[in-house]
C-alpha cells in the first residue's frame, strides 16, 4: 500500500513539475513542452528501475537461504508435470538402480508427495519411524535403502487435508528433522504439478539436479515442460527426461505398440536442449512388480525392465558429473 501511495504522489509532483517547466533559449524563457515530455520520460524510467531493485532486494530478503541435508552429499528430485505417468515408480527404481550399479553407494528415498504417497507400497514398509536420542525420526528401510514419507506418520486410508503451511511444515520436518546418515544420493519423489512443495524444496535445500519423468503422449509433454522451465528459473539443474510407457509389447506374439505415441518425450528433450536418460516400457512386470512391493530392479534384476531403470540410473549419474564439473 506504501508503494502505491508513493507511485501516485510522484505521478502528481512530475504533471505540477510539468505545468512550471520552461526552457532557455538564450536570455529569453519560454515554455518547453517537448523538454517536459523528455524530462518526464526520464523520470520515469529512474523510477521504475528504482522500484524494480527494490522489489528485486525485498524478495532476496524473503527467500531462506538453503542449508544442506546433514550427511546427504547430492539430491536429486524426481518430478512430473501430470499425476499418473509412473513417477514414483521411476524414482523407486532410479534408487534401487544406483545402488545396483554401484553397490558402494549409499541412496536414500524421501516421499514428498504429501498428499498421496506412494513410497510405502512401493516398497512395502509399514509402521511409525522411530525417533534417536537426538529426538530425529528414523527411516524405514527395505532393500538396503533407508526411506521417509508422510505415508509412515499416517493412516494408510486417512485423507490428508492440509493447507499449504501445514503442507510446508510437514516437509520441513521430512527434510529436518530425520537421521539419514551418510547418503551419497537421497532421490526425491516430488508431488505432481508445480507448487508449494516444489519452491519449498528447491529454496531450502541444494539440488544436484532434477529427472522430469513424461509418458510420450502430448498433453502429459505439455505439463512435463512446464516442470522442466519451472526448474530452470529456480536454477536447479534439469538432468534430462525419463520417457516412460514408451511402448507396449505383446506378451504373445512379441508386436510392439506405441500406446501414447512415439518419440515424444525425446522431442521434447531436444526441444528443451536436456538429454533423453532413457526409455522405459509399459511392461506388466513392471506393474505387477510394484503393486507388490517388489521393485523390478531387485525382484527381476536380469530382466530387460530392470536394465531400462540401471541405464536411467547411469545416465543420470553421468550428468550429475558432468553438471558438478
Amino acid at each position: 500500500m506504501s508503494q502505491l501511495t508513493y507511485s501516485r504522489l510522484s505521478h502528481f509532483l512530475r504533471i505540477s513539475a510539468n505545468k512550471l517547466t520552461v526552457s532557455r533559449t538564450g536570455t529569453e524563457i519560454k515554455p518547453g513542452p517537448a523538454c517536459c515530455v523528455q524530462f518526464t520520460r526520464c523520470q520515469r524510467a529512474v523510477d521504475s528501475k528504482a522500484l524494480q531493485e527494490r522489489q528485486k532486494q525485498q524478495m532476496a530478503k524473503g527467500l531462506p537461504k538453503q542449508k544442506p541435508i546433514t550427511g546427504v552429499k547430492q539430491v536429486v528430485v524426481v518430478a512430473s508435470g501430470k499425476g499418473g505417468v509412473g513417477k514414483s515408480t521411476t524414482a523407486v527404481n532410479l534408487a534401487l538402480g544406483l545402488m545396483a550399479n554401484d553397490p558402494l553407494k549409499s541412496v536414500g528415498l524421501l516421499d514428498a508427495d504429501v498428499y498421496g504417497p506412494s513410497i510405502p507400497k512401493l516398497m512395502n514398509l509399514k509402521g511409525n519411524p522411530e525417533l534417536n536420542d537426538n529426538n530425529l525420526m528414523l527411516p524405514l528401510t527395505n532393500y538396503g535403502v533407508p526411506c521417509m514419507s508422510m505415508g509412515f506418520l499416517v493412516d494408510d486410508v486417512a485423507p490428508i487435508a492440509w493447507r499449504g503451511l501445514m503442507v510446508m511444515s510437514a516437509i520441513e520436518r521430512l527434510i529436518r528433522q530425520v537421521d539419514w546418515g551418510s547418503l551419497d544420493y537421497l532421490v526425491v519423489d516430488m508431488p505432481p504439478g508445480t507448487g508449494d512443495v516444489h519452491l519449498s524444496i528447491s529454496q531450502n535445500i541444494p539440488i544436484a539436479g532434477a529427472v522430469i519423468v513424461s509418458t510420450p503422449q502430448d498433453i502429459a509433454l505439455l505439463d512435463a515442460r512446464r516442470g522442466a522451465e519451472m526448474f530452470k528459473k529456480l536454477n536447479v539443474p534439469v538432468l534430462g527426461l525419463v520417457q516412460n510407457m514408451s511402448v507396449f509389447q505383446c506378451p504373445n506374439c512379441n508386436h510392439q505398440t506405441h500406446i501414447f505415441g512415439s518419440d515424444g518425450a525425446r522431442q521434447l528433450a531436444d526441444t528443451l536442449g536436456v538429454q533423453l536418460l532413457g526409455d522405459v516400457p509399459l511392461h506388466l512386470n513392471i506393474r505387477e512388480t510394484s503393486d507388490r512391493g517388489q521393485p523390478v530392479v531387485v525382484s527381476c534384476p536380469d530382466s530387460p525392465e530392470a536394465e531400462a531403470y540401471r541405464k536411467v540410473a547411469a545416465a543420470v549419474v553421468q550428468r550429475l558429473e558432468e553438471v558438478n564439473s
